[in-house]
């Protein structure tokens, strides 16, 4: 790959004629990619295309493997990526009936932590012949867990010696980062760990196959790679966990570091090949799914909670002051914004949850009385429960199904329901497992505000926020007025933002974010009535969350224990 890196003032110097301009945003999910056309003008959204993988997640064998993988595991297939460029893109642009001449910029945004282990010329393992049955060789998804003994020692070790970074991330290193994951190769493969040249975020991967450009980007680097000050853990650090991790910085993570906004590189003529786009336009530094979304709502200010629901949900914010957050996932200096400290904080399972109770747990003529109506199994099944009185189910849950990302920060918990009899019905669960969601929202505002970074506004975008009962539930658990992000794309919107700041159209990421992002206030505000009967069970909900959580029983770690020797037989 050649070196096509732009110079930051060259691309913030170029002309650019706002009124014809366009950038294209590309958001890289958890089970698709979405590319979106947008005007550089006013953030208009003139097309947009969704590209499924065709191999979506694999959790339980690699692909024409029948070797199961382990509990925990989750992985993807790094080809899926390039082929989102190649679909998704050229569909947008035709979607919006657009010259692709008129368009001066894109840019992407990825789930975080999304790793890719490659060659130092960015071949991913997995597409080695040698490698190919090798699960460790595959992209590692976020929501891989499998690496929390890693994190457990990481976490340990650091406490005992009193790491100065370990307060950055709330006293507690999650299995879904680098640090975790990267130790886990090591220990479990080391052959593929020694071949492994390159611990490349999926961020900065893409980036690096539209530009022939490796650039780190400053908020993985920071969020997830442990990179605070100018540094990461020192190598004496990493030796005390695994000698043969203690050059891992050194030899296969440190790279250079871009700003937010800033230009990665040109496009080259392949990736122009791929998408339609013209050859040479700026590609910006790549970024995370939920961080780019504070622009698409001009979100950038103190105090604005950015909850960015889908599968998992992201909360994102900024504030001028530094503070240590309990369980929070990381604050960084210019994580979000440059210029102010971004914090972010979350939930691994929510959409997730959701799906996997319709998949699982709904009788078949539940589907059937809502196909009969014209209705998705989930509206059926929200029109029942939005029936409800608030606690009429009799139920509270713990919306741990995928493990706990803050305030716990622990991947070994998992889900809970309390107080299900024979009277039960599948939309009492559904409610009280939407409402398990808000309280876990709910825990993690209430921890910001005990820590001194108050949250004055909670704004949410992403695909739940269909769901006009989900969205006054949370609304009435957080005792917050709740905003909407309107764009149905909202992370590709946010990455387009950044696709204008890095072609010279703006001078800052606010600057883009005013002119080009929209959110509507205080769509939902708190009902007095129902937020006070969530309080009480936000109560029993707080007392579940501490006991299985905090110590109390460890039944969840002992039947994780007895579930992995099943499976290893």
């Amino acid at each position: 790959m050649t070196n096509d890196a732009l110079n930051p003032l060259e691309v913030a110097h170029m002309p650019v004629d706002h009124s014809d301009a366009l950038v294209v945003g590309v958001d890289y999910g958890t089970l698709s990619g979405r590319a979106v056309v947008v005007r550089v003008a006013d953030g208009a959204e003139l097309g947009s295309a969704v590209f499924e993988y065709p191999h979506a997640v694999v959790t339980d064998a690699l692909p024409g493997s029948a070797t199961p993988l382990g509990s925990g595991w989750a992985l993807q297939v790094p080809g899926d990526y390039v082929e989102v460029l190649r679909n998704a893109v050229p569909a947008a642009l035709a979607d919006a009936g657009v010259d692709p001449a008129d368009v001066v910029g894109i840019a992407t945004d990825f789930t975080a932590c999304t790793m890719v282990p490659t060659l130092a010329d960015g071949t991913p393992l997995s597409e080695l012949p040698q490698f190919a049955d090798r699960p460790h060789a595959y992209v590692k998804l976020w929501k891989h867990h499998a690496a929390q003994p890693q994190a457990d020692r990481i976490n340990q070790l650091a406490a005992e010696r009193g790491e100065p970074w370990l307060a950055r991330y709330g006293g507690l290193i999650s299995s879904e980062w680098e640090f975790a994951k990267g130790l886990q190769v090591l220990e479990e493969d080391p052959e593929t760990y020694a071949a492994m040249q390159r611990w490349v975020e999926a961020a900065d991967w893409i980036v690096w196959q539209l530009t022939g450009s490796y650039v780190r980007n400053a908020c993985t680097a920071g969020y997830k790679g442990i990179f605070q000050d100018g540094r990461y853990p020192s190598r004496d650090f990493l030796a005390a966990l695994n000698p043969d991790f203690a050059d891992f910085v050194a030899t296969k993570l440190d790279q250079p570091i871009g700003q937010l906004g800033a230009p990665a590189g040109r496009l080259t003529e392949q990736a122009a090949g791929w998408t339609g786009l013209p050859a040479g336009i700026a590609v910006a530094v790549g970024n995370v799914d939920a961080h780019v979304t504070a622009a698409a709502g001009n979100a950038l200010e103190p105090g604005q909670m950015v909850a960015i629901m889908g599968t998992s949900t992201c909360h994102v914010m900024n504030a001028r002051e530094l503070r240590t957050v309990p369980g929070m996932c990381g604050v960084v200096d210019g994580g979000i914004v440059a210029g102010l400290w971004g914090y972010e904080a979350g939930q691994s399972g929510v959409g997730d949850i959701f799906a996997h109770f319709v998949k699982t747990h709904v009788p078949a003529d539940y589907a059937q009385r809502a196909a009969a109506e014209g209705l998705t199994i989930h509206e059926y099944l929200t029109r029942l429960a939005a029936a409800q009185e608030v606690g009429q189910h009799g139920l509270v849950a713990l919306d741990w199904h995928s493990g706990n990302r803050s305030v716990l920060v622990n991947h070994e918990l998992s889900g809970v329901l309390v107080g299900e009899s024979l009277a039960t019905r599948p939309e009492d669960i559904y409610r009280a497992l939407i409402e398990a969601t808000a309280f876990g929202t709910r825990t993690i505002v209430e921890t910001f505000n005990a820590a001194g970074v108050p949250v004055t506004e909670l704004l949410a975008v992403g695909g739940l926020v269909k769901n006009e009962l989900l969205m006054q539930i949370y609304s009435d658990v957080t005792r917050l007025p709740l905003s909407r992000i309107p764009s149905g794309q909202g992370p590709a919107l946010g990455a387009a933002i950044h696709a204008a700041v890095a072609a010279g159209c703006y001078p800052d990421v606010p600057a883009a974010a005013a002119a080009m992002g929209r959110v509507e206030r205080a769509v939902y505000q708190p009902d007095p009535h129902a937020a006070a009967r969530y309080d009480e069970l936000f109560d029993e909900y707080r007392q579940l969350h501490d006991y299985f959580g905090r110590g109390g029983n460890g039944v969840m770690y002992r039947l994780r224990a007895i579930q992995r020797r099943a499976v290893d037989r």
